[in-house]
């Protein structure tokens, strides 16, 4: 199940647009007429009654904004990492804080013109103090530009995000460019990721679902990483490192022993000793692809002592395998998901629930009720049409 749904949030419109939208709902839903000739109490109402109603309709827009959009502090922490990568915590923080900021003034803005409407002597005076109002809220909304069309942007990339489950199973596959990411993810899911000879075809997270063991699994594929300090990461290289921090995953990491992909062996294996760190705690796997090009034994021989070491520091298991023959690709898929499940398993060994349900499971195995051996038999009816077909066929000449 997915946590969030991104989709659901409502277009923001621009400040020009909002104000058109409450201005005519507002002449559409309350009177339009009123004579001077009426009892002051009744001219007092009529203008308070559009001063108010214009209140509710901004206080109801902006409220609707405020709530569609997701708080930080309060999402998982995969997709508050990635709200900061991809559009900055603080300047989102800012923008969602300043149309509060500008609810609450035109809520203070509509009780103190409200009360002063109550004193209103004649007409003119009370529609000159709604004039007033009205305008002070729409220059307030006017100076939002700016701030409600970042939202709209952000709220736009926000619907194309892959709907991600942080919770559920999970498979996460990273390394270089070029080195059989995406086409591993079309070998086993059904997604359709697009395949190119050249770096950085992925851009973002994508993802992909695949069945084992009657359960659904999620494929994650991330953009290439390069080798340099965190901090010079790029937005598209921050989404996998995001991606490998937060989510309770088995890492698939991906090495080029073809070197195709432009970047050597030596490089892939220090990209590993670099990111590391955002392993642990989670089922590894070192996947040697394009072997149908160079397998492990062709290779140097200091670089597969480095690649042995790496696998028992890390505790991973390596797995050689081609996208272009699909060897190994089944091994890879069944490996990463034993171990994750065992691992998911394990945890909630740990935990308190199973302690609590184990107190009232009872496990029955079955007893014999005898000594007698009772094999398996075959009925007269199958083995006389059984020996039927077998002679048919002889008398034709065939083998079974």
């Amino acid at each position: 199940m997915v946590l969030y749904n991104f989709k659901k949030i409502q277009v923001v419109p621009g400040n020009k647009e909002f104000i058109d939208i409450v201005l005519t709902r507002t002449q559409r839903k309350t009177p339009t007429v009123i004579h001077s000739k009426l009892p002051i109490s009744r001219i007092r109402s009529f203008y308070m009654r559009k001063v108010k109603f214009t209140q509710s309709t901004f206080h109801d827009k902006l409220t609707q904004i405020l709530e569609d959009f997701p708080k930080i502090d309060d999402i998982h922490p995969f997709y508050s990492a990635l709200i900061n990568v991809l559009y900055d915590k603080d300047h989102y923080k800012l923008a969602l804080g300043q149309l509060n900021t500008v609810r609450n003034l035109i809520d203070n803005l509509s009780r103190d013109y409200v009360r002063m409407l109550k004193f209103g002597q004649n007409m003119f005076q009370c529609k000159q103090l709604k004039r007033a109002a009205m305008g002070r809220m729409c220059t307030l909304m006017r100076q939002q530009g700016h701030t409600l069309g970042y939202l709209e942007e952000v709220r736009k990339h926000l619907s194309r995000l892959p709907s991600i489950d942080p919770t559920t199973r999970t498979l996460l596959v990273c390394g270089y460019p070029n080195v059989g990411k995406s086409s591993f993810m079309n070998k086993v899911t059904r997604a359709e990721c697009q395949v190119e000879p050249y770096a950085f075809t992925t851009k973002s997270l994508f993802v992909g679902h695949m069945d084992y063991r009657y359960i659904r699994w999620q494929v994650i594929d991330t953009p290439g990483i390069l080798d340099h300090p965190l901090e010079q990461r790029n937005t598209i290289e921050m989404q996998a490192i995001t991606a490998m921090a937060h989510l309770q995953c088995a890492v698939l990491y991906f090495i080029d022993l073809s070197e195709e992909c432009g970047f050597s062996l030596e490089q892939q294996l220090d990209l590993f000793d670099n990111i590391k760190p955002v392993f642990m705690n989670k089922p590894l796997l070192i996947v040697a692809n394009k072997i149908d090009r160079r397998t492990l034994d062709e290779i140097d021989p200091s670089l597969r002592a480095r690649i042995d070491s790496l696998v028992s520091e890390n505790k991973a298991t390596l797995i050689p395998m081609s996208n272009f023959s699909e060897e190994g690709v089944m091994d890879v898929k069944k490996t990463a998901c034993d171990q994750l499940l065992a691992m998911r398993v394990e945890g909630k060994h740990r935990s308190n629930k199973v302690s609590s349900i184990q107190n009232r499971v009872t496990i029955t195995m079955p007893k014999p009720r005898d000594n007698k051996v009772r094999e398996a038999t075959i009925p007269d009816s199958v083995r006389r049409r059984r020996e039927a077909a077998a002679a048919e066929r002889a008398a034709r000449g065939v083998t079974a």
